[in-house]
């Protein structure tokens, strides 16, 4: 479950690991920093423009976002109580196009290339006592879980729904949460017994 590459032979598919988890943390970093809902907007389209350049149909950039609207909802909420409309959907822009630009990195790279490619640019970082594959398992896990973590959030939702839970949020939150730290669990365990 924790591997949702997708393959391809596109120019995103053929970019260095390390190339695109650099450009991940620099748009990461942009959509915070660079306060304009204009920047936002431009962000949002060039991420589609780049699912469109990795053969991947608009619904799996739709999918990466989905399992989320909910919290988008209680974000946008928030902002328009406390703040402006303006500012809930200026968050709501910039956490779509994070989680969308996470989800393309994971299904245009295999797990094993994203950790070699996170611990040989890391590889400096020896000289100062800094585990390189400790480090990059950490992160390729953490960049992996993202969409994965949406999928388990919808398939709580689809179930929760047949029921005639959907509306409530408990019902949706109490079995996300088990199922993600059993999850957790698992992969712990296999990594435990790899001996990593």
């Amino acid at each position: 479950m924790l591997d949702l590459y997708q393959a391809g032979t596109s120019p995103i598919h053929m970019l260095r690991p390390g190339w695109k988890i650099l450009s991940l943390a620099i748009a990461g970093s942009a959509l915070f920093a660079v306060d304009h809902i204009l920047f936002s907007a431009g962000l949002l389209v060039t991420t589609l423009v780049l699912y469109h350049l990795a053969g991947l149909p608009l619904s799996r950039a739709w999918a990466q976002i989905r399992p989320a609207l909910w919290v988008f909802g209680l974000i946008f909420v928030a902002q328009i109580i406390f703040n402006d409309w303006l500012i809930g959907l200026y968050a709501v822009v910039r956490l779509a196009v994070l989680l969308m630009l996470a989800g393309l990195l994971t299904l245009t790279t295999k797990s094993s290339d994203m950790i070699d490619g996170i611990t040989e640019g890391l590889g400096p970082l020896r000289r100062i006592g800094v585990n390189p594959d400790r480090v990059s398992l950490a992160i390729s896990l953490t960049l992996r879980f993202i969409p994965v973590l949406s999928h388990v959030v919808q398939d709580v939702r689809e179930a929760q729904r047949a029921r005639g839970l959907d509306r409530n949020i408990l019902s949706l939150a109490i079995p996300t949460i088990v199922r993600t730290i059993r999850m957790a669990e698992e992969v712990s365990d296999a990594i435990d017994a790899r001996g990593s």
